[in-house]
């Protein structure tokens, strides 16, 4: 349950990238794994390296998973100019 919370947590800040030139590495779609991989793998290392339970997961473990899916985002953006992907202008 705590995976789930960390990956929807990744997708809730994914949601902001629209306001961003889109330099990502892959596009939106690499900004999207980007979030989802880097909220899951900041979450459990956070956690212990272990998935909370149903029982276990609470707010703090939505929390959680915001760093890593800044991380993520940020890595792909990073790549993504360092590439000189060009913004998408319309």
């Amino acid at each position: 349950m705590g995976a789930f919370v960390w990956i929807m947590m990744g997708i809730a800040l994914w949601h902001f990238t629209i306001w961003l030139p889109d330099r990502y590495w892959g596009g939106i779609v690499g900004a999207f794994l980007g979030a989802c991989i880097g909220s899951f793998v900041v979450g459990f290392m956070i956690s212990g390296f272990t998935i909370p339970g149903e029982s276990d997961t609470h707010l703090l473990t939505a929390l959680e998973g915001i760093p890593g899916a800044l991380i993520g985002m940020g890595v792909t953006y990073a790549e993504g100019v360092r590439r000189r992907i060009p913004a998408l202008e319309l």
